[in-house]
């Protein structure tokens, strides 16, 4: 469910006085992460290691208030669940976008994730979830990278997590994490929060 709220009745209404008509009000924050467990599990499990990602992305946002409030057109709404946007590349050589809803249940989201992004890529549509708070992902894989800083367009004021490829050095396999963010959703502090919990599912999982 989407619904707008007060402002001024939420913890960020500081926040939304002060950034809302800032024309740049997007953080960056980059973290590298050890993906070792992850890289493990796609490889003996037969799993995606971006559909990992992203399940421990919702994952640790989901344990964290502000990812349930989002700033759009000037007004400040409150959801009740999460998803993940991910980037397909289709069967034309271009990209659709697709909206995976999160779930606690990794086997359901694998099912989802899997269905979702093959039907994307085969039929060169893209897929939305309307009510939820959508996390943006977008994984370059094509090289490595040691950061990355978005686009800002005030017609999206997501969340985005974005990565390159992984980097293995002997048994050790670590990943560069961007992580941009509204500061009207959230502070600094609630940014770093969330990718010390993002750290503790990955190595948890």
């Amino acid at each position: 469910m989407k619904q707008v709220v007060n402002p001024k009745d939420t913890s960020r209404a500081k926040a939304f006085e002060l950034w809302m008509s800032s024309p740049m009000p997007m953080v960056t924050l980059t973290k590298t992460f050890d993906v070792t467990r992850l890289c493990r599990i796609a490889k003996r499990k037969g799993l995606s290691f971006n559909m990992l990602l992203c399940w421990c992305i919702g994952n640790a946002a989901s344990r964290i208030e502000e990812f349930y409030m989002l700033p759009e057109h000037g007004k400040l709404y409150k959801y009740d669940r999460l998803a993940i946007n991910v980037i397909v590349n289709n069967c034309n050589g271009g990209i659709n976008s697709c909206d995976v809803p999160y779930c606690d249940d990794l086997e359901k989201f694998n099912r989802d994730y899997t269905a979702l992004t093959q039907s994307a890529s085969s039929s060169c549509q893209s897929t939305f979830v309307d009510d939820a708070m959508v996390i943006g992902t977008s994984a370059m894989t094509a090289t490595e990278l040691d950061g990355i800083v978005n686009q800002y367009t005030d017609q999206f004021s997501n969340p985005m997590v974005m990565w390159g490829r992984y980097r293995k050095k002997w048994l050790k396999a670590t990943l560069p994490i961007s992580f941009q963010f509204h500061h009207v959703q959230m502070d600094g502090g609630h940014a770093a929060h969330f990718l010390e919990e993002l750290q503790k599912v990955i190595k948890s999982i």
